[in-house]
């Protein structure tokens, strides 16, 4: 059995015979790889190339969760969801983009962010990685709002306490992973080690490195 203070992902990369991208869309693709497996046989692999992305669980002093809905195709559903946002400019510090997608899509501010969690959204299928940050300290964000496009336009918003969202969840109500995530992963900081014991917003993270600036 594998001793616990073994438990941690680690980095790894098997030897790729073959390489393509048969997809390139504007933001994402598809990428093909033949990779060696332990047998010494080879394996195809096709997967999402993704730059990454970030997501805010704005909590306000009344243990609301801001929380939005908005179409989502794919699954054909309207779903609740937690402010997020694509790390679609190479290198961008993903707290900067945390805040930006927190104005653009609340007219929001926070005064404190920490880092909730990170987390790979799918990782049998695609190199999503997805920076969960906590923001406190709400505030309506100065100046004038954000003007939506395509499925944005139609964007409702919510606050909604945090008991309720985790009731919710394990009650098979809610499907967004980031929201899921973010409500357990919230709930169990605060009945166990604290919001103390969450890391800065400017840790280096890294599955997507970044300046820090």
């Amino acid at each position: 059995m594998t001793d616990i203070q073994q438990i941690r992902d680690v980095a790894e990369d098997w030897p790729v015979r073959a390489s393509s991208v048969p997809f390139q869309g504007r933001v994402t693709g598809v990428r093909t790889d033949e990779v060696l497996m332990p047998d010494g046989s080879y394996a195809r692999r096709d997967y999402q190339t993704h730059p990454g992305s970030v997501s805010v669980l704005a909590l306000d002093d009344q243990q609301r969760v801001l929380v939005l809905r908005q179409y989502r195709h794919p699954v054909r559903q309207r779903l609740w969801e937690l402010p997020a946002g694509l790390l679609d400019v190479p290198g961008e510090n993903p707290l900067h983009a945390a805040q930006r997608e927190l104005y653009e899509e609340a007219h929001c501010k926070a005064a404190e962010w920490r880092v909730l969690v990170d987390f790979y959204t799918s990782p049998g299928g695609t190199d999503e990685a997805l920076r969960l940050f906590l923001a406190t300290d709400l505030a309506e964000a100065e100046g004038e709002r954000y003007q939506a496009h395509g499925e944005e336009l139609e964007i409702e918003t919510a606050r909604v306490p945090l008991d309720e969202l985790v009731r919710l969840v394990l009650a098979g109500e809610l499907h967004n992973p980031t929201l899921v995530t973010g409500a357990l992963a919230l709930h169990a900081a605060l009945t166990g080690p604290g919001l103390d014991a969450l890391r800065p917003g400017d840790t280096p993270w890294p599955a997507r490195p970044f300046e820090r600036n």
